[in-house]
């Protein structure tokens, strides 16, 4: 099987990560993991052109180098073989396009946990994922 972990540095993400390598480790037969993060770079467009070249990628990689570190390091030390995606753009969409190229089995991701009503006001990127995957989605709360 192939899966498909979505990270953004939280604690809900270190949960899901957690969870799919013991979930990994205990699954026979050839699997493969991602970590993937998405970096939202829509509301700095307007930054890029009073900028220097380069600076708002830079800042961007930064962040997505820091929430794939902890995972990067938690999977070596449990010995799972993983790759890593860097992505920029809306998460949501990101993600569903990454599962969908990468034909992934499954998407897990972690899930902050706020009350539906919440959720309902402003949503969130896993319910959004949940609801519009053709895969699985396995979430998981901290």
């Amino acid at each position: 099987m192939k899966y498909l972990i979505a990270v953004d540095g939280s604690q809900a993400s270190e949960s899901a990560v957690k969870y799919a390598a013991t979930l990994f480790k205990n699954m026979k037969g050839d699997n493969h993991i991602t970590v993937m993060t998405v970096q939202d770079d829509s509301s700095l467009k307007l930054f890029k052109k009073y900028t220097q070249k380069g600076a708002v990628d830079d800042y961007l990689r930064e962040g997505a180098d820091s929430n794939l570190a902890w995972a990067v390091r938690f999977l070596n030390k449990a010995n799972v073989a993983h790759d890593m995606a860097i992505k920029f753009g809306h998460p949501c969409a990101q993600i569903l396009k990454e599962a969908k190229a990468g034909g992934f089995d499954m998407i897990i991701m972690g899930t902050k946990g706020r009350s539906g009503w919440a959720d309902t006001l402003i949503g969130s990127v896993a319910q959004r994922v949940a609801g519009a995957s053709k895969v699985p989605v396995l979430l998981v709360k901290p």
